[in-house]
């Protein structure tokens, strides 16, 4: 499993891979980060093409991401990343919302969980669920950075906050 380290606006993302999957993306200091040796050794050949799609995304230019993905979590996580996925950029929805558009809602606070355990951020945009009121609640990698991918989103696509 190869990795390499990106430098992005929010500081250095690790990229993590798996038979030509991306399976993470992992910012410093964020919760529920593998510890640095199941990485594996360092390559930045097979992430050319992610490594792109995410300067492109920072420079405002890309809203989409089209990179093959291989998150490993349990169905309903991998349920709720998708779900993840369906979310316009520039846009948020509660945890609640995002429960009954899986057709559980009862199940905020799993969604949440699962939301919380997304290994593959800004690319499955964890960081676009907020609380019920709209406040910004619980992100793996800070709610400064939460924040700050959200008003750039925002600001890219003419959204309001």
């Amino acid at each position: 499993m190869p990795h390499t380290v990106v430098d992005s606006p929010i500081g250095p993302l690790t990229l993590v891979g798996a038979d030509g999957a991306l399976t993470g993306v992992y910012m410093d200091r964020q919760r529920y980060r593998p510890e640095p040796e199941t990485f594996g050794d360092r390559d930045d050949v097979p992430f050319t093409e992610a490594a792109r799609q995410l300067e492109e995304y920072f420079a405002g230019t890309r809203t989409r991401f089209d990179l093959p993905l291989a998150p490993v979590g349990t169905p309903f996580q991998r349920q709720v990343w998708e779900a993840l996925q369906a979310i316009p950029y520039g846009q948020t929805v509660s945890y609640g919302q995002l429960a009954d558009r899986l057709g559980r809602p009862a199940a905020a606070r799993a969604v949440g969980f699962a939301n919380g355990h997304n290994p593959i951020s800004i690319i499955v945009p964890c960081h676009r669920v907020v609380g019920s009121n709209g406040d910004l609640t619980g992100y793996g990698g800070g709610l400064e950075r939460k924040r700050r991918l959200l008003d750039f989103e925002r600001s890219v696509s003419g959204g309001r906050p």
